[in-house]
Parts: structure tokens; sequence; C-alpha cells
């Protein structure tokens, strides 16, 4: 079992310009409007516009991003694809 499992998992947003998250496993990847994140409660995806990771903090599982914040949401049971959210919105 991680070390990091036993961490709480928090979220702070603070005026839609800056997030911090507790409880990180890993950041699974980013770019300037999407983070990918890993955290002991599941996958959180953040997206948003001109993203930055300020400060990634292994040993105690936490990440700071600034930027404008759009969204925050969680992914259930299961890690995300890009390839498979592209071809299922053509399908649909």
């Amino acid at each position: 079992m991680d070390k990091i499992d036993n961490y709480n998992h928090t979220i702070t947003l603070v005026e839609r310009k800056s997030i911090v998250i507790s409880g990180v496993k890993k950041i699974e990847n980013f770019d300037d409007e999407e983070f990918l994140i890993e955290s002991t409660m599941g996958y959180i995806i953040v997206k948003g516009n001109g993203l930055e990771l300020l400060k990634l903090d292994t040993l105690s599982g936490n990440v700071s991003i600034k930027g404008k914040i759009n969204s925050i949401a969680y992914i259930e049971d299961k890690k995300p694809s890009k390839e498979e959210g592209m071809f299922s919105k053509l399908f649909k």
C-alpha cells in the first residue's frame, strides 16, 4: 500500500486563480488546458486556461496549480484516455 493512501484528500480553490490538491498519488499528464491527476479518491480532471504547475510535493502528496480554473471533475473506476474521449464524441 502506498504511503500517500494515508493522507487526507482536499481541494482548495481560490477565486478560480489557483488550486491546491492534497492526497495526490501522481500526475498522469498535463498541459496548459488540462491536468489529469490520480488522487487517493480517484482520478481528477482540472480544466482551464493558462494552467501551470506551481508546486509538486511527492512526499506529502500535494499539488499546486495556477491559471483560470474552469472545471474540476472526478472520474470513477477507470483511467480516462484522450483517444477514447475523442472517438466517443465522433460516434455519438
